[in-house]
């Protein structure tokens, strides 16, 4: 590996991504298709092959490539069954998590494809194995889409996909800009940051970003739900960080992103933009966009940005100032994010996902993915507006993206109860913090988005359902949760446990209550059957529900 890592690097040293490299890569791939339609009448049928081998002398106990053709419910019945469980829950539930979404039959093809045999440490044009020329097409066409996707000058930005996911795409970036325990600020995990921005409470280091860095958050003003600039601003004068990120997994409104700019500048820190919720939406122009003042984008691509679960990285490139003596100072952070990426922090890239990812964003450049992401908004303002007139308090007062965050503490619930009874209701959501929890497994909230809905044909009519469906499931809750705190009482028959009869006791007696009560499972059965009833008249994603073994 070692060995590896240093040719690959001595490589990429001389490597330039140009358009030599297109023009070469285009060539090599006409006469490819010249030579395969010359030889396409030389292919022969496996079956004909394996019959071959039977007959031969020196092959007949070659039996396994017909066993590795062989399809998935004839090799491995088990998860063929729990795909097909799977298929019927898609089928049947609605799914509400706003980091989740239904890609597209086309990308889930380039996924199981057979691009996931080869091997492929290094990037296009510098690779450690041979017999990657159409690898190379398949990422180098997938960086130009990306950057296309977006509406970047390939001369200002520079972009590497092979990045797994979106933490290690994080973690990527901090160590190939940072030294080890430099500076990092970033939103709070419960005022809707994320773990990978690091995230550590006052005792412990939750995320390894803070055992690495170390780390500062920002928050929330707490009447408001917005972020407050003015104290970041105070606090990063203070402390000095080297990196500030913009991003967030549960904050509903839009960054200011020039005023991180501006406040970056002042501390000559780096602004990093993780728009891994917000990614198919700033694709589609609907919402604003960091490239024109970040330094480094990373997001992930399989939330609002639809394509396989993978990972994307940003980078400013060209001329980045001009230094007192009148010289041009260019921006270095190419070569030290692909070193760190390759080989930094991982081997070979997962090719499968780099050939889906172009797909997806082929498809992030259509006029009918733009017109899906302004659906997306619309659901999402309008879910919003029938949360908060059945009487529930949304973080920040409502939504300006594709997620809303609900405050449940008005109605004397916590999220984990919530998404419990939604959960039986075949509705996916998920708990969350929001600001003033003490607690990342009992928070006050309950996160939900639009995106997976909306591929499903979801509107804004769909979503007033949506929101009746959910305040059934929270009067649900309350109920058992009411019943659940008498029953401790009574049985304990001693005072000093009164306070169960507010709190609704321990979560165990929550769940405990719903699982043994006829009663409330009477409601929980009633509210799933409408809720399946309503989620089965809409398209499936990705698989037809005819070849479903599930049709019940």
């Amino acid at each position: 590996m070692a060995l590896a890592s240093a040719a690959v690097l001595r490589r990429l040293s001389r490597f330039r991504a140009s358009t030599a490299l297109a023009i070469a890569a285009n060539r090599a791939l006409g006469d490819a298709r010249s030579i395969l339609s010359r030889n396409a009448s030389t292919a022969v049928a496996n079956d004909e092959v394996y019959s071959r081998f039977e007959s031969s002398k020196d092959k007949s106990h070659v039996t396994w490539p017909k066993q590795l053709n062989a399809p998935l419910g004839d090799v491995d019945p088990e998860i063929a069954d729990i795909i097909e469980l799977e298929k019927n829950r898609q089928w049947k539930g609605l799914e509400l998590i706003p980091s989740e979404n239904f890609t597209s039959t086309s990308v889930m093809q380039a996924v199981g494809s057979i691009m996931t045999n080869k091997y492929s440490e290094g990037y296009p044009g510098a690779r450690y194995y041979g017999g990657n020329e159409f690898i190379d097409m398949a990422e180098s066409l997938c960086q130009k889409r990306a950057l296309e996707a977006f509406r970047l000058n390939p001369n200002e930005w520079g972009v590497n996909v092979q990045s797994l996911s979106g933490s290690p795409a994080n973690f990527q970036v901090y160590t190939a800009l940072l030294k080890p325990h430099e500076r990092i600020m970033a939103l709070d995990l419960p005022h809707g940051g994320h773990l990978s921005h690091g995230y550590q409470t006052d005792t412990k280091k939750i995320s390894a970003v803070s055992i690495f860095f170390e780390t500062m958050p920002y928050r929330l003003d707490e009447s408001t739900g917005f972020i407050d600039y003015d104290q970041l601003e105070k606090s990063a004068t203070l402390f000095r960080p080297k990196l500030i990120v913009a991003g967030a997994s549960a904050y509903s409104r839009h960054y200011d992103y020039a005023r991180m700019r501006q406040i970056c500048n002042k501390q000559k820190a780096i602004l990093l933009a993780d728009m891994a919720h917000i990614s198919g939406l700033v694709a589609a122009g609907v919402v604003p966009s960091p490239f024109d003042v970040a330094d480094v984008v990373t997001t992930t691509t399989h939330k609002s940005l639809r394509g396989p679960r993978g990972a994307m990285i940003f980078f400013r490139k060209g001329v980045k100032e001009t230094n007192k003596q009148g010289q041009e100072v260019l921006y270095d952070y190419a070569e030290k994010i692909n070193a760190a990426v390759f080989p930094g922090l991982q081997g070979g890239p997962h090719n499968h996902t780099i050939a889906a990812l172009a797909v997806a964003l082929k498809q992030a450049s259509t006029q009918e993915f733009k017109a899906y992401q302004e659906q997306v908004l619309r659901n999402s303002a309008h879910f919003a507006k029938h949360l908060m007139a059945k009487g529930y308090e949304l973080v920040s007062g409502g939504t300006e993206n594709h997620l809303v965050l609900v405050n449940l503490k008005n109605k004397g619930l916590d999220g984990s109860r919530v998404e419990r009874v939604l959960e039986l209701a075949h509705i996916a959501a998920n708990k969350n913090t929001v600001p003033g929890d003490v607690s990342a497994m009992v928070p006050g909230g309950v996160r939900m988005g639009t995106p997976a809905l909306t591929s499903r044909g979801f509107t804004e009519v769909d979503f007033e359902k949506v929101a009746e469906f959910f305040d059934r499931a929270v009067g649900i809750a309350v109920k058992i949760k009411e019943a659940s705190g008498m029953l401790i009482v009574y049985i304990l028959c001693h005072s000093i446990y009164l306070s169960n009869l507010s709190s609704g006791a321990k979560l165990k007696d929550f769940k405990a209550a719903v699982d043994t009560n006829p009663e409330f499972q009477g409601h929980i059965k009633a509210l799933r059957e409408e809720v399946e009833d309503y989620a089965k008249d809409f398209p499936t994603i990705g698989f037809e529900k005819s070849t479903m073994k599930y049709r019940n």
